[in-house]
């Protein structure tokens, strides 16, 4: 209703009544209120309108009002109304007076949000609709997910962030540190680049200002390479040769984990909440070495699931001890008729299967709905789904903000499980720029607060008019492109069996060692050095990935022509469409790089047919040009990498290996933990690991094997060697100088 008549809220309210028309708002009115929802409110309606309502005396007036028991909220999931009634708000809304009434603080301030939303711009004039709206969320608890495992956002990045979500209603941010904490308990686990407690505690206490928990994430027993991979540490691990998970029967696990919620909890006063995340302990059980005796003990209890339990008891009840409600993952290892070992307490994060629901419910323990808006997308989430018909390896992409929108409205667990919240998640494994992130948190946070209303799509719409305000042009179109484009760049290439990688530990499905596969692509054949002659047909067996790839290149052209008119019109997050220029030029130099390997077998081809005419150095001169734009592949890469790098640490510190007298975790695994390369990305410095495909193709070697042919052909031409300065792991080159110009 309020979409059609050209208004915009996020998330949809669950009730409107509109009594007639539109009025004029802004000049004539002032707000009666003083406490600090009534400066915040004032504050945004100047910030976003230009509007100043600070003159006591104008005709119009907002009101707003703090009567408990006064709202009425209606049927819900979450069955505790009375922490729903105290987010519930009535926003009644007329030309001559606005009111703001509401139960309790969280919900007067959800009001004001609304408002805020609700203003329209038109003719020079701002319009509101004469009507009323009552309003109430459908679970007390909606949640998104921060992910600072690779990398620390600024300050005043993670204010904005949580700014942003409370204008979207929700109300936890959950924040994983890992080692981007300076644990006073655990020194050596700091990372160069880390918040300190005093920093932490600040950020706490401005979520409160908007009714937002900052929700601390710790990693254990599983994903805790953060860990393990410091030498001190070492001794904890499951098994020695990996430091994926720790070993959940050594005492000192404990003592090392109860003084890092420590140090977190007294950081972050105030909270209600501790996310303990005990997800992936895959191989919890398994061990039996000289520093894990694992097997041993899930024996004794009478399986591995018994055992994870344990570990949650203990790990659970001391962050309970302490004043805190434990969200959790329950999920396999543990198994269903090990599910009322558990404490009570407890919330589960995730929903799962019907067994496990309704056994999460048989103990009390209630459970969130979990989704998940950027499962393993590099540079950009999958908003809209790239045909199989455009792509080299075909694969079915779901909507991801759609995705989250759907999982959280119609999951069957709302019918099997005791709901109180929703979470959405994107995780940084991948390590994109949080920046993506915005519109899946946005359309997930609006099915949280009213699940299955308004189309996913009408969501889309109405998060662009918000999020960018005044003056954005198809953002629709930006977003499509941005999705498409890179989901290109990570289909593009082909899968193979590395040797070169460590091996992988293990999996969900067990312990290996497993052999990983790894990105790359085929270079064109080497000529040897007779006659110039290269074996195979390169540009036939790369027709498919250059016919699409002229095609990217084109849609490309396409969206920086937008983010450059999008840029300096934008009213809001103008810096949002800067990290979109900084992908979309990440996904073009993907593009150019088949482009240029292409030119490259076209070139070889042609120094084959030159000597075939006995035309020796137009022949060297053509190898010589192929030799050029190896360089220019180089330096294209490095501009695109230079380029993100300076637009990225705008608001992020810098990943670097040391800085500030500590140093990054400097022990060497001989496997990979799970099949990801999270722990080689550890060790990189900037971000490089966003190219890291690219730096892994042998071009060095068939750059010299083709300069050694070249070599020797002009030799037996009379014809002078040449030799290039090529390094392919070369990041700080430019612009190199051509190779042939003195022929």
């Amino acid at each position: 209703m309020l979409y059609q008549r050209g208004y915009t809220v996020i998330p949809e309210p669950q009730r409107v009544e509109l009594s007639g028309g539109d009025f004029e708002f802004g000049v004539g009115w002032h707000v009666s209120a003083s406490d600090g929802t009534a400066e915040y409110l004032k504050q945004q309606l100047a910030e976003r309108y230009g509007l100043s309502l600070n003159v006591p005396r104008a005709a119009n007036v907002i009101e707003l009002a703090i009567q408990p028991g006064s709202v009425s909220i209606g049927e819900t999931t979450d069955r505790d109304q009375s922490a729903l009634a105290e987010q519930a708000y009535r926003l009644e809304l007329s030309a001559t007076k606005i009111r703001i009434i509401a139960n309790a603080q969280p919900g007067l301030f959800y009001g004001a949000e609304t408002l805020v939303q609700l203003v329209r711009a038109e003719r020079g004039k701002f319009w509101l609709p004469a009507g009323q709206i009552v309003d109430w969320p459908d679970v007390r608890l909606r949640e998104v997910f921060w992910d600072e495992q690779e990398h620390l956002d600024r300050p005043e990045v993670l204010r904005q962030a949580i700014r942003r979500a409370a204008f979207f209603k929700l109300n936890a941010f959950t924040l994983r540190l890992n080692g981007h904490f300076q644990y006073s308990s655990a020194p050596a686990l700091t990372d160069p680049y880390a918040m300190t407690s005093a920093e932490l505690q600040e950020l706490t206490d401005y979520g409160a200002r908007y009714f937002v928990q900052v929700i601390p994430y710790l990693d254990g027993p599983a994903h805790a390479n953060f860990v393990l991979e410091h030498d001190e540490y070492a001794k904890l691990r499951e098994f020695p040769e990996t430091a994926f998970e720790m070993c959940s029967t050594n005492p000192e696990t404990y003592k090392l984990l109860f003084g890092m919620f420590q140090d977190l909890m007294n950081a972050n006063k105030g909270v209600k909440y501790f996310h303990l995340s005990t997800d992936e302990a895959w191989f919890i059980g398994k061990a039996d070495n000289d520093q894990c005796h694992e097997a041993a003990r899930a024996m004794e209890l009478g399986s591995a699931s018994k055992l994870w339990a344990e570990f949650t008891q203990k790990t659970a009840g001391y962050l309970h001890e302490h004043g805190r409600e434990v969200i959790f993952w329950g999920e396999e290892p543990l198994q269903v008729e090990d599910i009322p070992m558990l404490p009570a307490g407890l919330i589960n994060g995730e929903v799962y299967s019907a067994a496990y629901n309704k056994a999460f419910r048989a103990r009390g323990i209630p459970q969130m709905i979990y989704t998940n808006s950027l499962p393993d997308d590099p540079l950009f989430p999958a908003y809209s789904a790239l045909s199989p018909k455009d792509q080299v390896h075909p694969r079915a992409v779901e909507e991801r903000a759609t995705a989250a929108f759907n999982e959280i409205s119609y999951t069957s667990a709302r019918t099997e499980a005791d709901i109180l919240g929703a979470g959405v998640y994107a995780w940084g494994d991948l390590n994109p720029h949080p920046e993506t992130y915005w519109l899946g948190y946005a359309v997930g946070a609006s099915a949280a607060w009213h699940p299955g209303s308004p189309d996913p799509h009408e969501l889309a719409h109405s998060f662009y008019r918000l999020f960018y305000g005044q003056g954005a042009q198809q953002m629709d179109r930006v977003y499509q492109l941005m999705s498409t484009q890179a989901q290109f760049f990570a289909s593009g290439w082909e899968s193979e069996t590395s040797s070169a990688l460590p091996l992988i530990f293990g999996y969900s499905y067990g312990i290996g060692p497993f052999v990983p596969h790894r990105a790359t692509l085929s270079l064109p054949p080497i000529p040897e050095a007779g006659y110039l002659r290269g074996k195979g047909d390169w540009a036939q067996e790369n027709a498919r990935r250059l016919e699409l790839a002229w095609k990217f290149l084109g849609e490309n052209d396409e969206l920086e022509n937008l983010l450059y008119t999008n840029l300096p019109a934008v009213q809001f997050n103008r810096y949002n469409l800067e990290v979109y220029l900084s992908i979309a030029k990440l996904c073009r130099q993907n593009l150019l790089l088949f482009k240029d390997l292409d030119e490259m077998n076209s070139g070889l081809k042609k120094a084959q047919d030159e000597a075939a005419k006995l035309h020796y150095a137009e022949a060297v001169e053509a190898l010589d040009q192929v030799l050029g734009r190896a360089l220019k592949i180089r330096d294209e890469r490095n501009q695109a990498l230079h380029d993100s790098t300076v637009t990225w640490y705008e608001t992020w510190f810098p990943r670097v290996r040391e800085a500030n007298g500590r140093h990054a975790a400097p022990t060497p695994q001989n496997f990979v933990d799970t099949g990801s390369s999270d722990a080689a990305r550890r060790r990189q410095e900037g971000l490089v690991y966003l190219m890291e495909r690219e730096f892994a193709l042998p071009l060095d070697a068939w750059v010299r094997e083709v300069e050694n042919s070249r070599n020797e052909y002009a030799g037996k031409h009379g014809l002078p060697k040449r030799e290039i300065q090529f390094d392919w792991q070369d990041t700080t080159t430019l612009h190199s100088r051509p190779i042939n110009r003195d022929l």
